[in-house]
């Protein structure tokens, strides 16, 4: 079982349990595929991932189990960052309808969110950049969504688009191609099963049950950090992995620390911790690829591929802040904490 720093919780266990036998086994071949087996996506809701933030009611956590579910992320990532991602994803829509929506909105998705039966996605990287239009019956959506990940995998999308009044629109809508919402598949230096593409919405129409929430465009953007540390954790888990294979005592110390900074940042400490465990396992990845050594090049090791993904995770969900505290860490890495 991976040695990572985890909340003790059945979750995690569970988490670890199939990281390590199920998905760890099968990465350098799901790297290879076009999209994740759908298998790995059945496994975890089978086992109540999908719905592990929902309130206690729905079978998940709620929000008192932010520890967990951050460990779960890690645990996960460390076993296929592929399959995580897409996962991943899946997590702010079902947050979303269960704490900002309408009641009869929540009521209408939030079971077969958290159930997995209904499984989500997101376009919410540049909300600003998708132009809400009302109309007779809903309302129409056009722009551009350039990060939408899990597609041909998912049933649903929660988009965000800011109309004229510089209102925040979120909407829930069927994740299907049509002449008005088009696909463009990205290609990636990793997680390229993960479906990762670039979304066209030309006039596209939602109808007005769509539609879960609005806010000002600005809550939005201030509301942001709790994402951005959940993202970190994917890195720590791609550290855990590369610790577990180098059976390193001193990377394992590193990464209990830069969970607990994740954990406790708040406000302007949230982009350093990020970009902290960001580092780490780049760090960590780069010392399992010179430790393999010139086998790590071959398609099918593990250490070229977390390589990879640790590079993928430096400017995943990338902000300014992070970017600027990332780039002063490289530029003076004796500053960096050990």
């Amino acid at each position: 079982m991976m040695r990572m720093p985890a909340a003790d919780s059945e979750w995690v266990l569970t988490a670890q349990r199939i990281a390590d036998d199920e998905l760890f086994p099968a990465a350098p071949a799901v790297e290879r595929l076009d999209r994740v087996p759908p298998n790995h996506l059945n496994l975890l809701a089978d086992n109540g991932f999908y719905g592990l933030p929902a309130p206690v009611e729905f079978g998940g956590l709620g929000r008192a189990g932010f520890p967990v579910l951050t460990d779960v992320i890690a645990a996960l990532a460390g076993g296929c960052l592929t399959t995580t991602f897409v996962w991943l994803q899946h997590l702010a829509p079902l947050m979303a309808v269960a704490t900002v929506a309408q009641p009869d909105f929540r009521d209408r998705w939030l079971g077969p969110m958290a159930a997995g039966q209904v499984r989500a996605g997101l376009a919410m990287a540049r909300p600003h950049l998708i132009r809400v239009t009302k109309v007779p019956g809903g309302y129409t959506l056009t722009g551009e969504s350039a990060w939408v990940t899990g597609w041909e995998l998912i049933d649903i999308l929660l988009v965000g688009g800011v109309d004229e009044r510089g209102l925040l629109h979120f909407f829930l809508i069927d994740a299907r191609s049509s002449p008005t919402l088009v696909a463009e598949p990205s290609e990636l230096m990793a997680v390229q099963a993960s479906r990762t593409v670039s979304l066209r919405f030309t006039g596209h129409f939602v109808p007005d049950d769509r539609l879960g929430h609005t806010e000002p465009f600005a809550s939005f953007v201030a509301a942001e950090a709790q994402g951005s540390v959940m993202n970190g954790f994917l890195a720590l888990g791609v550290a855990g992995r590369c610790a577990r294979l180098l059976e390193a005592e001193d990377l394992f110390s590193d990464i209990a620390q830069a969970r607990l900074r994740l954990l406790t940042a708040a406000g302007e400490q949230v982009p350093t911790a990020r970009a902290e465990a960001s580092l780490l396992a780049s760090r960590a990845a780069a010392r399992l690829m010179v430790q393999t050594g010139s086998r790590s090049v071959l398609a099918d090791e593990h250490a070229g591929r977390l390589y990879r993904e640790s590079g993928f995770l430096l400017v995943f969900g990338l902000r300014p802040a992070i970017k600027t505290a990332m780039l002063q860490r490289l530029a003076d890495p004796v500053g960096e904490p050990a």
